[in-house]
């Protein structure tokens, strides 16, 4: 279920479909705006409004600040309700370390 920065970006760069959420917490994201190209950022706090409104029919990619209980925790709930769910092991942090570009996020 885990997956490595490089992983997805193999992911990225195959155009494979996926959905792809940036859930870091409100703050995290209001202090680093910046996340990985065309993800779309869910406040994790507000999870049980929208975990229905994710994809069904594609893998879904998770990641948080640093990959631990956030992201790991709602993948598994998602993987509970039956998606195709990856998180990004070490999370945003990990995809910067790794050297991968970041863009700044819409709302």
């Amino acid at each position: 279920m885990g997956m490595t920065a490089n992983e997805l970006q193999q992911w990225l760069q195959q155009r494979r479909s996926i959905e792809l959420l940036d859930l870091r917490r409100a703050a995290a994201r209001a202090a680093e705006p910046r996340g990985i190209a065309g993800a779309r950022w869910l406040d994790p706090a507000l999870w049980l409004d929208w975990k229905d409104n994710t994809a069904q029919d594609r893998p879904v990619v998770v990641y948080c600040a640093h990959g631990r209980e956030i992201s790991q925790g709602l993948a598994t709930a998602l993987k509970v309700m039956g998606r195709d769910v990856h998180y990004l092991e070490g999370g945003l942090a990990a995809w910067q370390a790794a050297g991968l570009a970041t863009e700044t996020l819409g709302a």
